[in-house]
Protein backbone atom coordinates (compact mmCIF):
# COMPACT_ATOMS: atom_id res chain seq x y z
CA UNK A 1 0.00 0.00 0.00
CA UNK A 2 1.12 3.13 -0.60
CA UNK A 3 -0.10 5.27 2.65
CA UNK A 4 2.25 5.07 5.20
CA UNK A 5 0.90 5.51 8.67
CA UNK A 6 4.00 7.12 10.96
CA UNK A 7 2.22 6.75 14.55
CA UNK A 8 4.94 5.06 16.14
CA UNK A 9 7.52 8.05 15.51
CA UNK A 10 4.52 10.46 16.65
CA UNK A 11 4.13 8.52 20.04
CA UNK A 12 7.71 8.34 20.82
CA UNK A 13 8.35 12.19 19.66
CA UNK A 14 5.34 12.78 22.41
CA UNK A 15 6.67 10.38 25.04
CA UNK A 16 2.88 8.48 25.08
CA UNK A 17 2.43 5.29 24.78
CA UNK A 18 -0.63 3.32 22.31
CA UNK A 19 -2.45 2.56 25.81
CA UNK A 20 -2.65 6.23 26.73
CA UNK A 21 -3.31 7.98 23.05
CA UNK A 22 -6.72 4.80 22.69
CA UNK A 23 -8.07 6.24 26.31
CA UNK A 24 -7.49 9.50 25.23
CA UNK A 25 -9.43 9.29 21.99
CA UNK A 26 -11.76 6.38 22.68
CA UNK A 27 -10.77 3.99 20.21
CA UNK A 28 -9.77 0.44 21.41
CA UNK A 29 -6.16 -0.75 21.40
CA UNK A 30 -6.82 -3.24 19.37
CA UNK A 31 -7.78 -0.75 16.37
CA UNK A 32 -5.51 1.56 17.10
CA UNK A 33 -2.79 -1.00 17.05
CA UNK A 34 -4.36 -2.00 13.04
CA UNK A 35 -3.72 1.60 12.66
CA UNK A 36 -0.17 1.72 13.90
CA UNK A 37 0.96 -1.36 12.01
CA UNK A 38 -0.42 -0.35 8.44
CA UNK A 39 -3.08 -3.06 8.55
CA UNK A 40 -6.50 -0.73 8.21
CA UNK A 41 -8.27 -0.21 5.26
CA UNK A 42 -9.80 3.16 6.26
CA UNK A 43 -9.74 5.62 9.21
CA UNK A 44 -12.50 7.89 9.73
CA UNK A 45 -12.18 12.06 9.53
CA UNK A 46 -13.78 11.85 13.42
CA UNK A 47 -10.91 9.27 14.09
CA UNK A 48 -8.27 11.45 12.73
CA UNK A 49 -9.40 14.62 14.01
CA UNK A 50 -8.98 13.20 17.67
CA UNK A 51 -5.43 11.68 16.86
CA UNK A 52 -4.41 15.11 15.36
CA UNK A 53 -6.29 16.59 18.56
CA UNK A 54 -4.79 14.62 21.18
CA UNK A 55 -1.12 14.34 18.98
CA UNK A 56 -0.85 18.06 18.72
CA UNK A 57 -0.11 17.41 15.26
CA UNK A 58 -1.55 17.33 11.04
CA UNK A 59 -2.62 14.39 9.57
CA UNK A 60 0.83 14.60 7.39
CA UNK A 61 3.14 13.72 10.20
CA UNK A 62 0.69 10.99 10.23
CA UNK A 63 -0.23 9.73 6.93
CA UNK A 64 2.62 9.73 4.02
CA UNK A 65 1.94 8.81 0.95
CA UNK A 66 5.06 7.10 -0.88
CA UNK A 67 4.12 5.09 -4.01
CA UNK A 68 5.04 1.73 -4.01
CA UNK A 69 6.95 0.00 -7.36
CA UNK A 70 4.26 -2.54 -7.73
CA UNK A 71 1.64 0.63 -7.97
CA UNK A 72 3.01 1.72 -10.88
CA UNK A 73 3.49 -1.38 -13.03
CA UNK A 74 -0.36 -1.88 -12.16
CA UNK A 75 -1.29 1.63 -13.06
CA UNK A 76 0.62 1.71 -16.85
CA UNK A 77 -0.80 -2.25 -17.47
CA UNK A 78 -4.33 -0.45 -16.24
CA UNK A 79 -4.10 2.19 -19.06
Amino acid sequence: MAIHVNLDRVLVDRRMSLTELADRVGITLANLSILKTGKARAVRFSTLNALCRELNCQPADLLVYAPDENEDSEIKAAE
